[in-house]
């Protein structure tokens, strides 16, 4: 006969439970997280597509009613465009759901090579990589550009990713103001003095996806060229919408070192790519940890944003008439009393100031039917909370009364506007 020793486990803590003994990381994440002003705090939230193609609907339903769309950044809402769908369902079928390995093992399948190659030919670049997400392919570029002996320039209202590609690549950092050219010039000068023959790096988005402002990306451009600093252009929300094409607004500009691209926003797909010439493509198949060590873009949304792409191709003027939408939308905006949205381009960001106030709105517009986030500190500079309205192809006409009418008069309409 075999005897067993049964020896119970030794007591366990309930991660859970506030009153045991907690190991100090646990009670300084645990303070962190109680310290947290409850109008900063985020929440998940699940929402579903509605049958009105401009409508997400709150999951689970129960009696909410479906809210009109004026938060997401499917601009021209290719996400639910039956070609675009069909592309990707094919692509499902042919060669599954996932790629199954790094593109630089056994993952890069035909439609990869397809979608770079029909990128390059309409951005007017010689090499096109696609990247699972667009924060991923910042990682890369910053990465590809940078090291701990280069000083960057960065505008100082850019991406996090990019920060954050800055960060891991070890360089010194310099913000510029906002879209400010003699700020960067000046800076320029400065390095290049400092260091005649330092490498540098320069950092900007086209469209400003919290700001709705756009770069002078051709003047900013020209700068770089004139002190030897290579320029790196985040298009991510103007690709489809803003330049010739809906191009973006490095397209022609061709001393533009690297243009970082998303499939997730006007393409309605997913996935990212960076767009640059062959030299600093080979550099970045060669070098690129964040390409090398991931699994390469999910074909079946490779196949979609090409799809994407043809019906960009072939309706060229679709992000004109979003543009000319958008103007009419800041016209209605400033003539209510509220301070026109910079930009021009969808995206409309209404400044309120304080987390609660932002808040507090985005409650009454979605109590009127409609979809709004209020966007919040750290996403924007303390005090500049706001709502960040975006204007899609597929809203229906009378939207933008529905929005005046939840809004309500502005801060400054005149006071006989303001009186019950």
């Amino acid at each position: 006969m075999v005897w067993v020793a049964l020896i119970p486990p030794p007591p366990t803590t309930e991660a859970g439970d506030p009153t045991a003994p907690q190991p100090p990381w646990r009670r300084q994440l645990r303070d962190a997280l109680a310290a947290l002003p409850p109008a900063r705090s985020r929440a998940l939230r699940t929402l579903e597509p509605a049958p009105d193609t401009a409508c997400l609907q709150p999951a689970p339903t129960g009696d909410a009613l479906p809210l009109l769309d004026l938060a997401s950044n499917d601009y021209l809402g290719l996400s639910r465009n039956p070609a675009v769908l069909a592309a990707a369902a094919a692509e499902l079928a042919a060669s599954g759901l996932g790629a199954g390995a790094s593109r630089l093992v056994t993952g890069t399948r035909p439609i990869h090579q397809q979608l770079e190659e029909a990128l390059a030919a309409w951005l007017g670049r010689e090499r096109v990589l696609l990247f699972p997400s667009g924060f991923q392919a910042n990682l890369a570029a910053v990465s590809a550009l940078a090291d701990r002996h280069t000083m960057v320039l960065a505008d100082r209202l850019i991406h996090h990713s990019l920060l954050v590609g800055v960060r891991a690549s070890g360089a010194r950092l310099q913000r510029f103001v906002h879209n400010d050219v003699a700020d960067l010039k000046r800076r320029l000068l400065a390095a290049r003095r400092e260091r005649p023959d330092g490498q540098l790096l320069v950092l900007c988005e086209s469209l400003y996806s919290m700001e709705g402002t756009s770069a002078p990306v051709a003047a900013l451009a020209a700068l770089c060229l004139r002190h030897d600093a290579p320029l790196l252009v985040d298009e991510a929300h103007a690709l489809g919408v803003l330049g010739p094409g809906g191009r973006g607004l490095a397209h022609g500009v061709g001393s533009v070192a690297i243009v970082s691209g998303t499939f997730g926003k006007a393409f309605g797909s997913g996935g990212a790519f960076l767009a640059a010439d062959t030299l600093v493509g080979d550099w970045l198949l060669q070098s690129s940890g964040a390409f090398r060590y991931t699994t390469a873009l999910a074909p079946p949304l490779a196949a979609g944003a090409l799809a994407a792409l043809v019906h960009l191709q072939a309706t060229p003027s679709v992000g004109l008439a979003l543009a000319q939408r958008a103007a009419r939308w800041r016209d209605g905006l400033e003539a209510a009393g509220w301070p026109r949205p910079p930009g021009d381009g969808p995206i409309l960001p209404l400044l309120l100031g304080g987390d609660a106030e932002a808040l507090a709105a985005q409650r009454r517009l979605e109590a009127a039917g409609l979809l709004t986030v209020a966007i919040r500190p750290p996403s924007v500079p303390e005090g500049t909370a706001r709502l960040r309205l975006v204007l899609r192809q597929d809203l229906p006409t009378g939207s933008l009364e529905r929005l005046l009418a939840a809004l309500g008069p502005g801060p400054l309409a005149p006071r006989h506007a303001l009186a019950p």
